[in-house]
């Protein structure tokens, strides 16, 4: 069984290190494999080729492993936290709530730098996520993962209309169209500097607490009677993923259901222990999204597919499976 746990993980580990390495040499332009290796030797600034790779290529990449990896994450800590199979950053608010919080910004700061943007999608992910829990547990969510989900999908409604209405007003919809596109196009190595750090932080403080959220993972009774923390547990995990999803948002904008189905393809690879489930989900979701940024690239050039209809094409039978489970169940 370890055997076959280990054959899985490695295979996965592989499949991102191909994926990547693949993107940094398709694309546009005539940068190829043999330019990666020019560009490690030695780079040559007047070489157009390096320049592309130095400074299109390998940031976006990066950008997309890194956001991939923090919407895996993120949406494991969700469902484990508040042991809702459907929880992830789109249907639990904080998309929405991220994206209102960036239109309002910029309606009211055009010229905001991207740090007001990270801390506006922080903010933004905070209420959205905030309003979801508050109004699904208060229907009795927590005994009825279904009803937490429907009130993320309301919380999600409302502020998304919300956010389309300050777009509107603000006549900002070709400043926000990076947003509702979503994507790493165009992220450079100061986007990915200023962000970078949100989400390394984020990741150690879901690995760190993912002891007390397998624990959580099996109900607030059991994990307090062996010895967790469940506000507490709960508290951090919150912070983790606001740092997570808000930083992911900030540099991708909306990118959909990879933190829901990243958890879930982590479980079938690794089982319930989120101690395994949670650094499987990143790695899951980080290659999810490198590859969809790469179809995205490469299906209609010089056209771009928007990533975020890729990675629909992705979650969305994710959800419904999940849906007719949990349905059974209920």
């Amino acid at each position: 069984m370890i055997l076959r746990e280990s054959l899985r993980v490695l295979l996965v580990l592989v499949i991102m290190i191909s994926i990547f390495a693949l993107s940094l040499t398709q694309g546009a332009g005539s940068a190829d494999a043999t330019t990666l290796l020019e560009v490690l030797n030695g780079f040559d600034p007047r070489n157009t080729d390096h320049l592309v790779m130095r400074d299109l290529r390998v940031p976006r990449a990066l950008a997309a492993m890194m956001v991939g990896a923090a919407l895996g994450v993120a949406g494991a800590l969700m469902q484990g936290v508040t042991r809702n199979p459907l929880a992830s950053p789109t249907l639990m608010g904080l998309n929405a709530g991220a994206g209102l919080g960036l239109a309002c910004t910029l309606v009211i700061a055009p010229g905001a730098s991207f740090v007001a943007l990270i801390v506006s999608a922080f903010l933004g992910a905070g209420i959205g996520v905030g309003l979801s829990l508050g109004l699904g547990l208060a229907a009795g969510g927590a005994s009825a993962p279904l009803r937490l989900a429907l009130a993320g999908a309301a919380v999600s409604a409302l502020l998304g209309a919300i956010g389309s209405g300050v777009v509107i007003v603000g006549e900002i919809a070709q400043d926000v169209l990076f947003f509702t596109a979503g994507g790493v196009q165009g992220v450079g190595w100061d986007e990915l500097g200023l962000a970078a750090p949100w989400i390394v932080i984020g990741l150690l403080i879901a690995l760190l607490s993912s002891p007390a959220v397998s624990l959580l993972s099996l109900g607030e009774d059991v994990a307090a009677a062996l010895g967790a923390r469940v506000i507490l547990t709960r508290s951090v995990a919150a912070v983790a993923t606001l740092l997570l999803a808000g930083a992911a948002v900030a540099i991708a904008g909306q990118v959909g259901f990879i933190g829901l189905a990243a958890p879930h393809l982590a479980r079938f690879i690794v089982g319930q222990d989120y101690r395994r489930i949670i650094p499987m989900a990143g790695l899951i979701g980080a290659t999810l999204l490198v590859g969809a940024d790469l179809a995205a690239r490469t299906l209609n050039p010089p056209h771009e597919t928007p990533v975020s209809l890729l990675t629909a094409l992705i979650g969305a039978p994710v959800l419904i499976w999940i849906a007719r489970r949990s349905a059974r169940v209920l």
